[in-house]
Parts: C-alpha cells; structure tokens; sequence
C-alpha cells in the first residue's frame, strides 16, 4: 500500500496499513496507485469511490475484511466484474473478488468448484472439455458467483432451470466474521437465501455447482427488418408455445447505430434479433427454426451446429465497459393487447431512445419448484421485459424517464416489479426491491437478513433491510 502524507481518508490510513499487514492480498485507499482500476466496474453508470479497498487472495482475507468493516461501522460492497450495478460504495469498503481465480472440475459428480473472481467463460471452457456444461448466462464475461446469487437464466434454463437451483454449496464469510459452508444440510435458511437473495447476505468466497451432459447445441440468431416489428413479435410468440423444454430462445429489438464495427447489413437500422438455442438433434432443431425462418428473409442468418464453448456468440452481450441503464420485469402473458402496447413503444416508428429491448421465453424448467427450494419466486411467469440504454452524459434523464414510462405500460401484463436475474442500477428504491420477490419469499429473505447480518453492514447493494 502506497504511503502518502495527503489529507486523511476515511479511514485511517495506520488502520488500512494495520489491515494490510494481515492480508495475503492488497488494502488501497483513494491515493494508492490501482485504486481506480480496482474499483471499474464494466457497468459504468454507478462509479464507486470508495473509502478502501480490499482485493483478497484467499476466504481468510475476506474474513479480515469483513471483520475490519465490522470495527469501523463500514458498510462493505462486493465486485467481482460490475456487471450488475447497485449503489455507489462511497465511503464503505469494497472487496474486489477478481483474484478469487480458481475452478477445479469433479467429472464423475459433475460439480464445478468455482471460487468468487471467476466469469463463466471460463467454466463453460473448462467444463467443455470434460464433455459437460454449466448453467452460465448468455455473457461468458459475468461472475458466475454474482449471477448465480440473483438466480441465474441462460441457454439451458428452460431444461434444468434456473442456475441458483443447481448449487450444492457455498463458501461465505457473514457480517460476523465467520467463514460458514453452507448448504442444504448446513444452515439451510441461509442457503435458501442466498440462492436468489442477491448479496445481502454476507462475501461469497466459493460455490459447487452443478454441470450438464451437454456438448453441442443447434442454435445462433435470425436478424430481422424491424419495420413489421409486431408481426415478428406475434409470430414469436405463437411460435414459443410450439417448442419444447430443450429449447430456449429470446428476441430482441436492437437499434444498431451507424458505425463501422457494426456488421455492414445490420448498419443503422432497426432490427428484430431472434436468439435460439436448441439442445437436441440438429434434424429436430432445423424443423423447429423453420417457422421462424418463414417469417421474413434474414439479414443474417447464424443459426446451424455448434459447440457449446461457442454459447457466448449468440446474443452478442457488449464486451466493452460502458454507462449501461437498465431496467426489467416480468411478464405473466403477452397478448396481443400487450405487443401492440410494446410495440407502440419500442417499434420502428417510435421515438424511443432505448437501444435494445428483449423479451426471453421462459417456463420449462424454470417453472418449476426445484427439490431445494430457493428464493426464486414468481415461477409462473411466461416471459421477461428487459430494455438497455447506452444514452450520452446529457440525454441519460430522458433514457430513464422512458425506460419507466416503458415499464409502467406494460404493469397491466407483469409481476409489478423487476426480474431479480437482470435489476439495475436504476431499480433500489426499498418498494422497488421488494416488489423484485413475492411478498412471501421477501418476508423469510428479511428475517434470514435478521439473522445473519442484523446491523444491515451488507447493505450496498439491491437491499433486504433486516426484518
């Protein structure tokens, strides 16, 4: 750690060399050198400035952390790649999890060790080559921990449900300093919790997970004009209602900008994104796509065999950190009230700011109550809403105002609160939070929050205030 003579932070910075006299890993102050790309998260529209800094090499220095905020009345903050803002850490502790790097993979138990840094890229490489696969999202750059934690949708969802519901255990360090295993034999409430209560309830240091006999998969995107937007979208989802638990899908309406990086038949228009993944026969998958292949001629057409290492290419997620503005929901139904209702919205004559906006199929497996119940809720939900907005410093007000305008449109068709996997930045007013788990789930998640971490020193974050 970096020794100045600048004005005092925060913390004291005797107290931060203290506390970095005990690590195997690193404690930086605003002054230290790496501070800043400590604390960079890919999603820039919460930075952080934060009063230290801790980035751990192993669970113990994780308990030392804890412990430290513990003493010193700081509310503690994780990141492991920011891809899931929340608050602003100002003035708590952020513990940074990237060097938490290890994976380890039990082939006969098909069981991922996967530790708190790692993105699932790499588990999804690692695992491939064992012939298996894990329940990763449709990004390999997102912490798989963070993920997991918020529950977890990706490409086989439909066909084993969400990822939270395939954890067999977790490695966490609580408010108290403790370093607990738990499971569904050891602390069950707080392993009921955190399997979809997000990071309320304390540092998750490691996970084993389930992994899947799955390979390959027929799958990639049909990129549609966007002028007959709602007729797309109709045939969706008719088409939707034809397909079996193996096969997963979203369509999104992208607003691509005049840029060279942009694929030239895709340049500065309006386009309908149909994203499938089919895991099963290639015949089969053929027969299934060709509905949607009848809709209209493709600007592009990706769809065919490949390997699931390759997962990552289908809805094309950003690679590039940026001010991404997010908001979700879920939807019971989508009829054809709620289309036109969308459309109107988000359609190619619409003066809509929003630069994508994604409906994803879900039920299948996702539907159901796993054999460990978690705190997943709001099962019955046929799809989920999510809109994205990447606006200029100066047109940021009115991207928010539509993505509420967007959402309050379509209250009469969801759940009336976000999506737990996909809330934003823009989604942690108290009311907002709640209204992201049935009433139920969200009254035990603040009696466990109670419990484990009564102070609420896990509070920078989409909050459970203990009950």
């Amino acid at each position: 750690m970096h020794d100045s003579s600048a004005t005092d932070p925060p913390v004291p910075r005797k107290a931060a060399s203290d506390l970095d006299s005990r690590l195997r890993g690193d404690v930086l102050l605003p002054d230290d050198p790496g501070y800043a790309e400590a604390v960079a998260a890919h999603n820039r529209t919460v930075p952080h400035r934060v009063a230290i800094v801790v980035l751990p090499e192993d669970a113990d220095d994780v308990r030392e952390a804890v412990a430290f905020a513990a003493t010193y009345a700081l509310p503690v903050a994780v990141q492991a790649t920011g891809h899931g803002p929340s608050v602003t850490a100002d003035d708590g502790l952020l513990v940074v999890t990237r060097r938490l790097d290890g994976v380890t993979i039990d082939v006969e138990a098909r069981i991922a060790r996967v530790e708190a840094g790692v993105r699932w890229g790499r588990v999804v490489t690692e695992a491939a080559s064992r012939g298996l696969a894990p329940p990763n999202g449709s990004s390999p750059l997102v912490g798989a921990i963070g993920y997991v934690l918020g529950g977890g949708v990706g490409p086989l969802g439909r066909t084993y449900g969400y990822a939270a519901d395939h954890v067999r255990s977790f490695d966490v360090v609580t408010a108290d300093g403790a370093a607990r295993t738990v499971s569904a034999d050891s602390e069950p409430d707080l392993f009921w919790a955190l399997r979809g209560g997000k990071g309320n309830f304390g540092v998750v240091t490691a996970m084993e997970i389930g992994l899947f006999p799955v390979s390959e998969l027929y799958g990639g995107g049909l990129f549609l004009p966007g002028e007959s937007a709602a007729d797309i979208l109709r045939a969706y989802r008719d088409w939707t209602t034809t397909v079996p638990e193996r096969t997963a899908s979203s369509i999104a309406f992208i607003r691509y900008p005049d840029l060279d990086d942009v694929p030239e038949p895709l340049r500065g228009r309006y386009v309908a994104h149909i994203r499938v993944c089919h895991f099963g026969p290639e015949e089969s998958g053929r027969r299934l796509v060709a509905p949607l292949r009848a809709i209209g001629t493709a600007l592009i057409d990706t769809v065919g065999r490949m390997p699931y290492t390759d997962i990552g290419t289908i809805n094309g997620d950003p690679t590039e950190p940026g001010p991404y503005h997010e908001r979700s929901t879920l939807l019971r139904s989508l009829d054809d009230d709620a289309v036109d209702t969308l459309i109107e919205l988000i359609g190619a004559r619409a003066d809509s700011p929003l630069l994508a906006v994604e409906i994803r199929h879900l039920g299948g497996a996702l539907s159901r109550t796993p054999s460990v119940p978690s705190a997943i809720g709001f099962r019955d939900a046929a799809f989920s809403l999510f809109a994205a907005s990447v606006p200029a410093p100066d047109r940021v007000a009115e991207a928010v105002a539509y993505q509420t305008r967007l959402m309050a449109a379509m209250s009469p068709w969801s759940t009336g609160g976000p999506y737990v996997c996909f809330i934003g930045g823009h989604e942690v007013d108290e009311a907002t939070v709640r209204a992201a788990w049935e009433p139920s789930i969200h009254r035990r998640l603040a009696e466990v929050k109670r419990r484990y971490d009564p102070t609420n020193l896990f509070r920078l974050n989409h909050n459970i205030p203990p009950a």
